[in-house]
């Protein structure tokens, strides 16, 4: 059975074709977006980070008190995923879901924790995209809508899904959000800056999640001795650094070369950017 026939996908327990897949109305992810989730690449037989993904779950989960501990079950699912679908791509896009689950009557407070969470994960093959590496993209500056609770990985992403469709409309490959004047991070992404060979990046705090790629930047920067600093980022000074970056799961370390309507730098991708871009799909490859 493979990708040119059918699509697997694991739902509670099971492994079954998509179209079978079926979640409650009664479903408190669906009522509430009372659920977490994380985006994992496989990469030729390797989950890449899987450790650090899982931790990172067990924290969301433990954020809002989903009262979930199989997580062993977690890396089998994958593995049987990947292998009934049997997508002749190499690099794959793991999407892992769990909400609180099903109860009725409707209620604002927690249901019993007997209530069994539902658990979704999907594989699909992944392609970077190679121009957006290459070349940069642009971004627009966005105010931050989002709750204050953004260091949990909730499936609650509207104002996230508002402003990625603001950028969509401005011909821009992301939103940076800002709240009070300060630099906090894109939709789906952690922001860097560059400035005479250091590295920004706004210090984690309850608006920021503690992104998987930002952390192997960190340790990337480390390892090769570049200096970089957590801390506040105005808007304001934006325009006084000579490179600027985003990084994710998706989106690696992508190029910024515009926001809004002036030119990061000299307007192409520079060599901070691209070493750390080289180094990590080096080490994602490996």
């Amino acid at each position: 059975m493979g990708h040119s026939s059918e699509i697997y996908v694991y739902l509670n327990g099971d492994i079954i074709k998509k179209e079978e897949a079926k979640v409650s109305p009664f479903d408190r992810g669906f009522q509430f977006a009372d659920g977490v989730y994380e985006t994992i690449r496989w990469n030729n037989g390797k989950l890449f980070k899987f450790t650090e993904h899982l931790e990172r779950l067990k924290r969301s989960l433990a954020g809002l008190k989903i009262n979930y501990a199989t997580f062993e079950e977690i890396k089998r699912a994958i593995n049987g995923l990947v292998k009934i679908n049997a997508f002749k791509e190499k690099r794959l896009l793991i999407y892992l879901q769990i909400t609180r689950g099903n109860f009725f009557p409707r209620q604002h407070f927690f249901p019993p924790l007997t209530t069994n969470p539902t658990v979704f994960i999907s594989v699909t093959p992944f392609k970077p995209k190679e121009r957006e590496l290459s070349e940069g993209i642009k971004v627009i500056l966005a105010d931050d809508l989002r709750w204050g609770r953004c260091d949990i990985k909730s499936i609650m992403l509207l104002p996230n899904v508002m402003a990625r469709q603001e950028a969509v409309e401005n011909n821009s490959g992301e939103a940076i959000l800002v709240r009070n004047n300060f630099i906090m991070e894109g939709t789906h992404t952690n922001f860097f800056a560059v400035k005479d060979g250091k590295l920004y990046t706004p210090s984690l705090s309850n608006f920021i999640l503690s992104g998987i790629t930002r952390k192997v930047i960190r340790e990337i920067c480390n390892d090769n001795d570049i200096l970089i600093s957590e801390s506040r980022i105005k808007v304001d000074d934006l325009k006084g650094f000579d490179e600027c970056f985003i990084t994710g799961t998706i989106s690696e370390v992508t190029p910024v070369v515009q926001m809004d309507d002036w030119r990061v730098g000299d307007g192409k991708p520079g060599p901070i950017t691209l070493r750390l871009q080289k180094i990590l799909c080096e080490m994602i490859s490996a």
